[in-house]
């Protein structure tokens, strides 16, 4: 199928939802594909956001006073709702990212998942929870998780499924309201995702929506709610970061990377190549958590190299709203010129291009061939600039412990994979590695998908964690109520030195108490 189902009537319906308060000009949105504007969006003001932020106030309380089993049970219809609806929103995502249709069901899986599992775990972790008390007996702690009131999030073009609602999930549950400002460039399927929440059984008015560009509507929306969540550059989450901390509110930012992928001797060459495939040209390579760094050691180096060039050269590019092509079309023009100016930069000073290199405008305007490039030094750019496109670079090395340091010499930490065939042995050099999550004998999944656990930066990958109790307790505000019975925390109409003495025999006793009397 060349074309999508999805025609311009029901595009203007998903609009509806958006906060718009008066006159305002518009944006024109490009389908990757074809590299022309098939509609456009509102471009918002500082008003739209005012307007978004009042209304998800007003409706804020009356949210977070259901019953949280009734709040996981509009996440539980909406995973349904996604299932079924899976074909309109794959064709959306398409239509204005540009990826496979394999990338784009990914993000379906994603969202499915997600309001699963926190369907399933959220509302144990909200539970009022016992603590221990100052005096044992006497002191009465619980800690009580209460939401931050209206949240904010700023979500970014490559992955508008995921992106859009599956941190919001969480932020939902928790009884805050959203306020969504997607890119200008997929805010059709962050509106089509956020409809499918409203038919689950979501209020709409918790859940408010905004267009237009991120530098004239994102300094606004922080500066408004109470706690932020952006997914983007690492220059732009240091603004996001800056802002909200004068506001003193909370937040969490993923942002870029440059993510080292490690073969070590004893890895099957063939097998760490299909892996190293999937590792590094998801989506084209527009994947914060794809591999742009190969750490491959000498032993088996030659090996590697020929099978993953073979298997690079036989992805199949190809546009289409059907399954089949192995890579889609990179998302813009600005992306498919950063991707060109890395390369050229590489191969003038230097670099060798094992296969790829090349611009498609045969296949589409905004196609890049996969790229595998050796001989990269650090003068190149993209050395240590992340790309965001089908471009990755191979090192020799002579041992672990040179993969390791070359691996953690960067100023990002988010994600990396280990292939070996010893996996005890994967998991201690996994452990040896400064990114948030790592991967042994696999691409990027296996961490992500284990929602259960967090998934976060280090360094200038970021602060903050999605997914575990982590990516929902983040969203509430921890109150500790303490209730004293009988004897009182304080000298009361003891001498100040006679309580002063009893209190030091008291914690002298309290010592040798077993952790449970305490």
């Amino acid at each position: 199928m060349h074309k999508s189902r999805v025609g311009r009537d029901r595009l203007e319906s998903l609009r509806e939802a958006l906060v718009v308060t008066g006159e305002w000009d518009r944006l024109d949105v490009i389908a990757p594909f074809r590299g022309a504007p098939f509609t456009s969006i509102p471009a918002g003001t500082e008003a739209d956001v005012e307007a978004a932020v009042e209304r998800a106030e007003a409706a804020q309380a009356s949210w977070a006073g259901r019953p949280v089993a009734e709040r996981a049970a509009v996440l539980e219809r909406y995973a349904d709702r996604v299932l079924d609806a899976q074909d309109e929103l794959l064709d959306v995502a398409q239509l204005e990212t540009g990826k496979t249709r394999r990338d784009a069901f990914e993000e379906v899986l994603d969202v499915v998942q997600t309001a699963t599992h926190y369907a399933d775990a959220g509302p144990e972790l909200l539970e009022s929870e016992r603590r221990r008390g100052a005096i044992p007996g006497l002191t009465k702690t619980t800690v009580h998780r209460r939401p931050k009131g209206v949240a904010g999030f700023i979500s970014p073009w490559n992955y508008p499924v995921t992106l859009s609602v599956s941190d919001a999930l969480p932020a939902l549950l928790a009884g805050n309201a959203v306020v969504l400002k997607p890119a200008e460039e997929t805010t059709h399927t962050a509106l089509l995702a956020r409809q499918l929440l409203v038919d689950a059984g979501l209020p709409p008015e918790v859940f408010q929506v905004v267009s237009g560009r991120g530098e004239r509507l994102g300094a606004e929306l922080v500066d408004r709610v109470d706690y932020v969540c952006f997914t983007g550059s690492t220059e732009a989450g240091r603004s996001v970061a800056e802002r909200a901390g004068r506001a003193l509110i909370d937040c969490s930012l993923e942002l870029g990377g440059k993510n080292p992928l490690l073969v070590l001797d004893d890895a099957d060459p063939e097998k760490a190549a299909r892996g190293a495939i999937r590792a590094c040209f998801p989506n084209a390579g527009q994947l914060c958590i794809s591999a742009e760094r190969l750490y491959i050691h000498e032993s088996v180096y030659d090996e590697f190299r020929d099978a993953f060039v073979t298997e690079t050269r036989n992805l199949d590019l190809g546009t289409g709203f059907a399954y089949g092509p192995d890579m889609g079309s990179l998302q813009s023009a600005a992306q498919l010129e950063k991707t060109e100016r890395h390369v050229d930069d590489a191969v003038e000073k230097g670099a060798d291009v094992l296969v790829g290199g090349r611009h498609r405008p045969d296949v589409g305007p905004y196609f890049y061939e996969p790229t595998v490039l050796a001989d990269v030094s650090p003068e190149m750019t993209l050395f240590d600039e992340e790309t965001f496109g089908p471009v990755v670079s191979l090192y020799p090395v002579g041992s672990v412990q040179e993969a390791v340091d070359r691996a953690n010499n960067s100023r990002y930490g988010l994600n990396a994979s280990v292939w070996t065939g010893d996996r005890d042995r994967g998991e201690r050099v996994a452990e040896r590695l400064d990114c948030g999550t790592v991967n042994v004998n696999e691409a990027y999944a296996a961490a992500w998908a284990s929602l259960d656990a967090p998934m976060g930066g280090m360094g200038d990958s970021g602060i903050g964690r999605r997914h575990g109790e982590e990516g929902l307790l983040k969203y509430t505000e921890a109150q500790t109520v303490a209730v004293q019975r009988g004897l009182q925390i304080g000298p009361g109409p003891l001498p100040d030195g006679v309580w002063a003495r009893v209190m030091t025999g008291f914690s002298k006793l309290l010592k040798r108490l077993p952790g449970w009397l305490r």
